[in-house]
């Protein structure tokens, strides 16, 4: 695979977002994975969406496999975990695999790196002694795939990096959230849906998902541009069991398939409940 498969998807109208974790810590139940309810709503601030997510243990070549996807697939997608400098953070040396590049120390983030531990000798009241063995060490964080770009890092100075539409940051959520809401407010404005995106939905009791779907496909086939959801809960602490049906697109789609969505259900004599209105 070259840097060729990294051409991002331009159309903003089409354009999904992935998120990758990577570390064992989550699979194992060690850490609780936060990156995905706060990317969730990063993305729901800026009137978009997430549109998958992946969780990978430090396995090199599952690692690799993902990123492989990730690179060919156009989305953009962010990464965290695994962009350290220990033998468990396999990250940098995986993307460089995926796309058939060499790893190099980037002169950006060598720079970077340098005036975080210069920073750090001055705390601590000592000198910096860039031939230092734990110095030289550091600087592997910012060995990355060939070609790469920095993501400054406004926590510590220690950067992350991207390769096409494919972000990389680390695993510490106080580094990670701060630049990923950079990448997307530097990068993809263009696709931010704050004022066009509306989703409306109300509580149905007694009803079965598999009764509504001939209503859920032909409000989606006369709707073109909407999206009929449908989330059923057995044990809402409020609801009980009860279905929560809706549909969500731009404004102006939504009001024309919401009175459909309720017209339709009528034959069915059903218990109705509130709307939602997100």
């Amino acid at each position: 695979m070259t840097q060729n498969h990294l051409a991002p998807n331009s159309d903003s109208a089409t354009m999904r977002f992935g998120l990758i974790v990577i570390g064992d810590e989550i699979l194992s139940g060690k850490r609780v994975d936060k990156h995905m309810p706060k990317v969730i709503e990063l993305l729901q601030k800026r009137g978009l969406q997430l549109d998958y997510a992946d969780y990978v243990g430090d396995d090199p070549v599952r690692i690799t496999a993902t990123l492989q996807r990730a690179f060919t697939s156009g989305d953009v997608v962010f990464s965290t975990g695994g962009i350290g400098a220990t033998p468990d953070d396999h990250t940098r040396q995986c993307a460089a695999h995926a796309l058939g590049l060499e790893l190099a120390l980037h002169p950006q983030a060598q720079q970077l790196i340098e005036q975080r531990m210069q920073d750090l000798a001055r705390e601590r009241g000592s000198v910096y002694v860039p031939t230092d063995a734990d110095n030289q060490h550091r600087l592997n964080m910012g060995v990355f795939p060939v070609g790469a770009s920095i993501i400054a890092n406004p926590y510590n100075k220690i950067p992350g990096f991207s390769l096409g539409s494919v972000y990389f940051v680390p695993g510490f959520p106080v580094m990670a959230w701060p630049m990923i809401e950079m990448v997307l407010d530097s990068h993809y404005q263009h696709c931010f849906k704050r004022q066009s995106w509306l989703e409306k939905s109300l509580i149905v009791f007694g009803a079965m998902e598999a009764t509504l779907t001939p209503l859920m496909l032909t409000l989606e086939r006369e709707h073109p541009g909407i999206k009929v959801f449908s989330l059923p809960s057995v044990d809402h602490p409020q609801y009980g069991r009860h279905i929560e049906l809706g549909v969500k697109g731009s404004p102006a789609a939504v009001a024309m398939a919401y009175p459909a969505l309720l017209e339709g259900l009528k034959p069915f004599a059903l218990q109705l409940g509130p709307e939602l209105v997100h």
